[in-house]
């Protein structure tokens, strides 16, 4: 294996963990078509593009498909000259895929090497007639494919009979797109009444897509029609970018006793594939036009899922937005309740006025402040109160305002993500309309901490000798009380005599700390205390919003769109890269060069511990799996292949 080889099974694997690793969690338009492509993207890479890039001398894949009653069977046995695949008018006929291939070739198909999904099951060919051969159906072995090795297959070609691609059995037609995507050429099955179908076509138009070597049968074309549909087909290829694919005519043609067409009818197939089989530029030519193709449409896939990963994170960052803006907008409230004077309202202004009538804290200042201090005493009567009762008073409010702000926020963003179908698909068995059941311990702890960081910044301030000398006099407790009430007395809010309360306050406190700290220091001492409250309350509040993360995260999480296309991109360098190595085509299926010996000269030595393991009879006479001594070795002898082709 060369050095490009090397690099692009590399960035192949890089490509295949992008795709799978993508997150797609959002219900959008699209997102359905995008799941089921990247799916199906990751699945040809193990099924075929891994494989075949790191093996290209291994036998081609020649896939059997087509419509159901299309005589897909029929042909496969006809190729062959024996029944090893059941007709029959029951559908599906076909639901455990038939493999037939050269005793030479038995290890490349008996290991993982492709198609790793399906278990190997070994058929040894026995005497039936074609209604009773191969396997009876049975949907629980949908996942396994029978090999049978016969010498009348050629070496270096194998024959796949598929599931009916529109079969009545969504496993059936899965399977059937599964192994048409690791085939290295279609053999497609139509009839002269079905061959317009939409579902055959859908199948034909990704052939084109990929660049697939295809060749298609009109199987059961009445007499005298066959120049006019097969004229109508070739035109539909033509248009589809098909034109090239050979078209085989098999007439309306009554069967044998063992269920069997005429070998002459599949001539022209038989002969279209032993050409094939038995030139080695010719098959080089074929797994590398398809393997480029294949890569080329795992490119086009890549950057389509790009597409659809960029539009899941948009949608899940306006979701996330719309969150972040609820409680953005409740933090914002909060900083206003405490900035417009709403805070000291009622009992709180009534503890601060009696302790500030009474405390002989305040005889000490100027006497011009003390007739303000009058009249703003004036309005209150009663017995005077200490100052904790006033500290209490403001941690409560400032309580009550957070829990009734979060739990807006709450229910805001419950119902504006709710509006929409992608966010009630999102939020279902959820419940995010209330805020946290330990949201009031924890806005509790927030004031506590709040109010144990203005400790410490009035303990910072105060460090000269007679400015602790005054603090220590009146109680931090007092001055830190002094404090907030500066910080939440604010006029805006306030009207009638709450505004000459809350004013007079306000001065009260703030001579107070002008006298111990002076002016310019209590501004910064105000200013730093809201900012700390604004900080705590901001991050509160993105606690709040951070509980949406267990619904959005998986949407965010992962590559972006920009990681897919970079990943495709660099696959599609690589891949020309291989294309350019001198040595590629020509030495393509060169059996020295065959990689891990997973192509042994001795077919018995293939036997991989779990494969294979399971032998079953299919049908035909019991000398069915030797051929009659025409076997040749020799790939450049294309008549002697054509004497032993299918």
């Amino acid at each position: 294996m060369n050095e490009a080889t090397i690099a692009a099974l590399d960035r192949l694997d890089a490509l295949r963990d992008a795709l799978d690793g993508v997150a797609l969690e959002l219900s959008i338009a699209g997102a359905d078509a995008a799941r089921d492509a990247r799916a199906a993207a990751v699945r040809q890479i193990d099924d075929y593009v891994q494989p075949r890039l790191a093996h290209l001398d291994a036998p081609l894949l020649a896939v059997v498909g087509g419509s159901t009653g299309a005589g897909k069977s029929t042909m496969v046995n006809a190729l062959v000259g024996v029944p090893v695949t059941r007709t029959g008018v029951i559908r599906p006929t076909t639901r455990q895929p038939i493999l037939l291939h050269a005793p030479a070739d038995a290890a490349w198909f008996a290991s993982q090497r492709i198609l790793p999904g399906l278990a190997r099951t070994t058929g040894v060919v026995r005497e039936a007639p074609a209604s009773e051969a191969g396997e009876a159906p049975d949907a629980a072995r949908i996942g396994s494919v029978v090999l049978v090795a016969d010498e009348r297959v050629p070496a270096g070609l194998a024959i796949l009979d598929a599931p009916d691609v529109d079969s009545i059995a969504d496993e059936n037609r899965a399977l059937a797109a599964q192994l048409l995507a690791a085939a290295d050429l279609w053999l497609f099955a139509t009839t002269a009444n079905r061959y317009a179908d939409a579902v055959p076509w859908r199948l034909l138009d990704d052939a084109a897509a990929r660049d697939i070597t295809v060749g298609v049968v009109l199987n059961r074309v009445p007499p005298g029609a066959e120049d006019e549909v097969e004229a109508d087909l070739r035109q539909m290829l033509g248009e589809r970018g098909l034109g090239a694919a050979p078209v085989f005519v098999v007439p309306e043609t009554a069967l044998d006793e063992r269920g069997m067409l005429p070998a002459e009818r599949v001539a022209g197939i038989r002969g279209w594939l032993a050409g094939i089989a038995g030139d080695r530029a010719e098959r080089a030519r074929v797994a590398g036009r398809t393997l480029a193709g294949a890569a080329d449409r795992l490119a086009v896939t890549a950057r389509a899922v790009a597409d659809a990963r960029d539009e899941q994170l948009v949608t899940a960052a306006d979701l996330r937005g719309t969150v972040d803006d609820a409680h953005r907008d409740a933090a914002a409230r909060i900083a206003d309740a405490t900035k417009d004077g709403a805070l000291l309202r009622g009992e709180v202004l009534a503890r601060w006025q009696d302790f500030v009538g009474t405390s002989d804290v305040f005889r000490s200042i100027e006497s011009w402040f003390s007739r303000t201090r009058d009249r703003v005493t004036a309005w209150f009567q009663g017995r005077p109160a200490p100052t904790i009762e006033v500290e209490r008073e403001l941690e409560s409010g400032l309580h009550a305002v957070m829990v009734d702000e979060a739990e807006r926020a709450a229910a805001d963003a419950w119902q504006r993500i709710r509006h929409s179908a992608v966010g009630r698909e999102l939020t279902a068995g959820s419940d995010l309309s209330h805020a946290s059941g330990d949201l009031s311990e924890r806005a509790s702890r927030l004031v506590r901490d709040w109010q144990q960081g203005l400790v410490e910044l009035i303990s910072e301030q105060a460090a000269g000798k007679r400015t602790k000398a005054r603090v220590m006099s009146l109680g931090l407790n007092v001055i830190t009380v002094a404090l907030m009430v500066v910080v939440f007395a604010s006029t805006g809010g306030l009207t009638g005599g709450e505004l000459a309360i809350a004013g007079g306050s306000a001065v009260v406190g703030q001579k107070l700390l002008e006298t111990i700290f002076g002016e310019d220091a209590v501004r910064r001492l105000a200013a730093q205390a809201r900012d700390d409250l604004e900080r705590r309350v901001d991050a509160l509040l993105a606690e709040e919003a951070a509980r949406w993360d267990a619904l959005l995260a998986p949407v965010e999480a992962g590559i972006g769109g920009d990681a897919l296309r970079d990943a495709a991109s660099e696959l599609g360098a690589a891949m020309r890269a291989v294309e350019r190595e001198p040595s590629g085509a020509s030495r393509a299926l060169e059996r020295s060069d065959l990689v891990e010996g997973e192509a042994m000269d001795d077919p018995q030595e293939a036997a991989v511990p779990g494969e294979a393991e399971d032998v079953h009879e299919l049908d035909a006479h019991p000398d069915g799996a030797r051929g009659a001594g025409e076997h040749g070795g020799d790939e450049q002898g294309g008549h002697e292949h054509d004497r032993r082709a299918p």
